[in-house]
């Protein structure tokens, strides 16, 4: 039976990955809804290619071009944030929510209030409003499906078993490129190196929190709202290889762990077909040919981001929402060349302790603390405190 989908953030690399397995399942999938922030031309050729119902760009500035593009078609068009919010909200079977950013929050929370499926790879939903996301969650009956390889992983060595039963789960990180570097190397470190990931291909800003670590801090949060088994049972080991990409280790000391290709496309297919599987164009993982796989524990001093994001998921309220608008304005920074590697964890941690603000209860709060939080980062960012 065909379903429908809505695909949010069409454009970037999960929702190319996402129609790459659409368009391989022709015969599964009818898409419903395809947005970008702007990229109308991109846009409009892939609503052409898969016979969407409506395309939408968050910048308004761009509709007219996305009009242009798509004149004399039955596709329908919208622009701004109230019409991905809308786009959201239409009844389809799965929603894949993949828009980058803050920009994401209103889109996510309205599909979770149509109580829909939603396929989640906006990190900012459970990083930045975790509480009030999986509260909305319970309240409308939605069903959240982790699209981030690691969560993805716990997801499935959960299936079948009792969430009561876990003793501890167990977060993989590559470590990034600079994994070996020390600490006078990471100093030096320039935006080119840092996002040379030797597993993964992914975006900028992705990159550098892979080589900063703050990306495993980023799940660490993640899966602390997904998955609640309690702060001290969630770990994170360094894993160079990126073939296990998470573990749960239960009771009688039985570990289950998900191993697979460092694809994008193993994840997503797992949430596509849920509660079944699907073909993807993957290469069989080959053991024999990599040889080994190796395991060692993170390194707090030179890489402290895993430490900040587990400080701020311990305060809870809008600690981790300050601390992800802070990373996101120093990545930003180091990106442009006007700080050092080091700097951006130093950067995050200053604004920490420099901005506190009431628990939020709705996504209102949320957004109102994200702009300051970034106001202040950028305030530090203009001083000269930083070292």
């Amino acid at each position: 039976m065909t379903r429908s989908i809505t695909i949010l953030g069409a454009t970037g690399s999960i929702g190319a990955s996402t129609l790459d397995l659409v368009r391989r399942n022709r015969d599964l999938w009818h898409v419903d809804t395809l947005t970008a922030n702007c990229s109308a031309a991109e846009l409009a050729k892939l609503a052409h290619e898969f016979d969407a119902k409506l395309a939408v760009v968050g910048d308004e500035s761009c509709l007219s071009e996305l009009r242009s593009a798509l004149s004399g078609t039955d596709i329908e068009t919208a622009g701004g944030a109230q019409a991905l919010c809308e786009a959201a909200s239409r009844p389809v079977d799965m929603t894949v929510a993949a828009i980058v950013g803050c920009a994401g929050l209103g889109p996510v929370m309205a599909a979770v209030e149509r109580g829909g499926t939603i396929a989640l790879a906006n990190k900012e939903a459970l990083v930045s409003a975790g509480e009030v996301l999986m509260s909305a969650v319970q309240r409308h009956g939605a069903t959240l499906l982790p699209t981030d390889s690691e969560h993805n992983a716990i997801f499935q060595c959960l299936a079948g078993n009792d969430i009561t039963e876990v003793s501890r789960i167990t977060l993989t990180a590559s470590g990034g490129p600079l994994r070996t570097w020390t600490p006078e190397q990471l100093k030096a470190a320039t935006p080119a190196q840092a996002v040379a990931h030797p597993n993964w291909s992914m975006g900028a800003k992705i990159s550098v929190d892979s080589a900063t670590m703050m990306n495993k801090g980023l799940e660490f949060i993640e899966a602390h709202h997904l998955f609640p088994v309690g702060l001290d049972k969630l770990r994170i080991v360094v894993h160079p290889q990126s073939v296990i990409h998470s573990m749960v280790e239960y009771r009688d000391r039985s570990t289950l762990a998900q191993l697979g290709p460092s694809d994008m496309r193993v994840p997503i297919a797992s949430c596509l077909a849920w509660p079944k599987r699907m073909d993807t164009p993957l290469e069989p993982l080959d053991l024999a040919a990599i040889g080994e796989l190796t395991f060692r524990p993170t390194d707090e001093v030179r890489f402290p981001a895993t430490r900040l994001a587990r400080e701020a998921i311990q305060a809870g309220g809008a600690a981790p929402a300050i601390l992800n608008a802070a990373n996101e304005v120093a990545v930003a920074a180091f990106l442009d060349g006007q700080i050092g590697f080091m700097q951006i964890t130093a950067m995050v941690e200053d604004t920490l302790s420099r901005y506190t603000a009431a628990v939020p209860v709705n996504l209102e709060d949320i957004l109102a603390i994200d702009a300051e939080a970034r106001t202040r980062a950028n305030q530090i960012l203009e001083s000269t405190a930083l070292v």
